[in-house]
């Protein structure tokens, strides 16, 4: 099958609500030198797809300025970070043993070109994105996953939140044998870290509301704590020596109220805000405890690429909570902000 000259594909086409993605017919991008075209299988919604729709990232001296990822982006602009699909041609210098092959896509844009390179940029938001029938991504961000059992479904939820989880728990140094406590546990990167974190031997407890409280259980949490009662106080009951590392979603209140919970050495890890970014503690729990507050931004190229042979093995199960077609991507943004779900969204084209 040859590839078309035009695909469908959703943009936004500005800041704003869900009223600014807009479906749109256009030209299918041709893969420049060093890279591959992917038809797209599917792909799947995060918190950044909302936030840099809305713009709600901030800049450095200004948190308010309506803001993508890591800076202004152009407009239109199409989203979606996580795609999984299949090669269907190469640009110059690419290799063509790729064509054909089920794959799924890094979508950082690094500072660097080493393996511990730090994110910079995202597919989505610095360049197109996966809400279309094709999209373009360097050869060397494709990962080959076509012996993988996952479905597209679930490799497409991989690389955001996986990729975030793995993130955190490499940067948080989490030891088999010790307590972890995840925040927002019900989420993509929430059921992420409780499922990798219980596969490292950790012990977990993790935070989530009364109705999902059994699905964050069966993702392989210990321990369950309602966020809707004191969380401080039923960690305490549950781990009354304290807690070695704490994976973070939702910063806010939770900061301040949680770092008495950390032992001797412990870390502070946060990838997050869904609870607010404007948060005070008290700094002597830091230094007089030798903890650590730790903030991670997705994930490096040598993370992703311990991801991928996760999902080779199909040593993680993601959770795929529904399933859209792209041209209701407005109404799956709003199921996504509406948060009333379990695991992940994810998109057809």
């Amino acid at each position: 099958m040859g590839v078309p000259e035009f695909m469908r594909a959703v943009r936004i086409t500005g800041h704003g609500g869900p009223e600014v993605l807009e479906p749109a017919k256009v030209a299918v991008p041709a893969p420049q030198a060093g890279e591959v075209l992917v038809r797209v299988g599917s792909v799947a919604l995060n918190n950044t797809d909302l936030w840099t729709r809305e713009g709600a990232y901030g800049r450095p001296g200004d948190p308010k300025t309506l803001s993508g990822w890591r800076g202004p982006i152009g407009f239109p602009r199409i989203q979606g970070a996580d795609v999984a699909g299949r090669v269907v041609a190469v640009g110059a210098g690419v290799g063509g043993g790729l064509v054909g092959r089920r794959v799924v896509v890094d979508p950082a844009i690094y500072d660097t070109d080493g393996p511990d390179a730090n994110p910079v940029g995202l597919m989505g938001s610095e360049r197109d994105g996966g809400y279309a029938e094709y999209v373009t991504a360097p050869a060397e961000r494709v990962h080959d996953v076509t012996e993988s059992p996952l479905t597209d479904d679930q490799l497409a939820t991989l690389p955001t939140a996986y990729g975030t989880a793995l993130g955190m728990i490499e940067r948080g140094r989490l030891r088999k044998g010790e307590t972890v406590l995840v925040s927002g546990a019900s989420g993509g990167v929430g059921l992420a870290l409780v499922q990798i974190a219980r596969a490292r031997g950790a012990r977990v407890l993790a935070i989530s509301s009364g109705p999902k409280i059994d699905a964050v259980r069966e993702a392989g949490a210990h321990e369950v704590v309602d966020r809707a009662e004191d969380v401080a106080d039923q960690v305490r009951a549950v781990a009354p020596a304290g807690v070695d590392v704490v994976l973070d979603v939702v910063a806010g209140d939770l900061v301040s109220e949680g770092l008495p919970l950390l032992r001797e050495g412990g870390r502070w890890v946060i990838a997050g805000a869904l609870g607010g970014y404007d948060v005070t503690f008290d700094v002597r729990r830091l230094y007089l405890h030798n903890a650590q507050v730790i903030g991670s931004s997705m994930h490096t190229p040598t993370h992703f690429g311990q991801l991928m042979d996760l999902a080779r093995r199909a040593e993680v199960q993601p959770v795929v909570a529904a399933v859209f077609p792209l041209d209701q991507a407005a109404r799956a943004q709003e199921e996504l902000s509406r948060r009333g779900h379990v695991g992940k969204i994810v998109m057809h084209p």
